[in-house]
């Protein structure tokens, strides 16, 4: 997306999550977030572990629309299509929650949570820790934090935040100095191929940036895959997360599109 589509998403963003503090206060969320932690009664899956241990890494995502192609799938529903991911092999499931501009909501990973066995990321623009309570109330195991979004001082708080709150961190990168935000608290590291400013989808950056990362972090290839054989040589290359929405959304089954996909990839 461009980067001033960027900018007015997060600046909405910001706006949204005011919002919803007052429908729900912080206090309130915290403090029933804080319950459910001290009784131990979420299951802990890992995506990093899950991703780690795939033979595919593919982290289906439930994406019904996107700012720059509108709908993809208007009709998409959040307690089948997810389910038959989980059904058919996903690694993970990468569940979008803006509601404005990517059709989504919260209620879907909530939705989702007891329907599917492998462990749920909540995709979003995360600006506010108050987004970090709710994914944990809502049964995400993992979220997303785009470097683009966010200061590097406002990106360390978040992990940080998220891992108090047993929640794993996906940070998206796309350029060079972003890699700066590398570092603790940070368990997976997603080089985005979409360049912010054009549009222009290239995979070749995934490969340009996996270079220049360190080698123990678990990476993830996100947008622009439609090709198994892409996915063979990026997990060539070290990458053991591949990011695909689009490619399967646009599908009549979605489940089946990706179960295809991944008998492609391992054949």
């Amino acid at each position: 997306m461009a980067k001033d589509i960027l900018e007015e998403i997060v600046a909405h963003k910001r706006m949204e999550v005011e919002r919803q503090k007052e429908q729900v206060e912080p206090s309130l969320l915290y403090n029933n977030v804080e319950k459910l932690l001290a009784a131990d009664e979420t299951v802990r899956r890992s995506m990093r572990e899950s991703l780690a241990n795939s033979a595919s890494g593919i982290i289906a995502e439930f994406k019904r629309k996107s700012p720059s192609k509108g709908w993809i799938k208007e009709e998409g529903k959040p307690d089948v299509i997810p389910a038959s991911y989980s059904e058919n092999g996903a690694s993970a499931i990468s569940i979008l929650t803006d509601e404005k501009y990517f059709g989504g909501s919260l209620r879907y990973v909530r939705t989702a949570r007891p329907m599917v066995c492998c462990p749920i990321l909540r995709k979003d623009f995360i600006v506010d820790e108050y987004q970090l309570y709710q994914a944990k109330a809502v049964g995400a195991d993992a979220v997303l934090l785009i470097a683009a979004d966010l200061t590097t001082s406002e990106c360390k708080a978040l992990a940080k935040k998220a891992h108090e709150l047993q929640l794993e961190t996906l940070l998206e990168v796309h350029s060079e100095p972003e890699l700066e935000y590398v570092g603790e608290n940070i368990d997976m590291v997603g080089v985005n191929n979409r360049n912010l400013g054009t549009f222009h989808t290239d995979v070749q950056n995934s490969y340009r940036l996996a270079s220049l990362l360190p080698k123990d972090y678990v990476l993830v290839s996100e947008s622009g895959i439609s090709n198994p054989q892409t996915v063979r040589e990026l997990r060539e290359a070290g990458f053991r997360g591949f990011l695909i929405g689009e490619t399967f959304m646009k599908t009549e089954d979605p489940g089946a599109a990706l179960k295809e996909f991944i008998a492609q990839v391992t054949r």
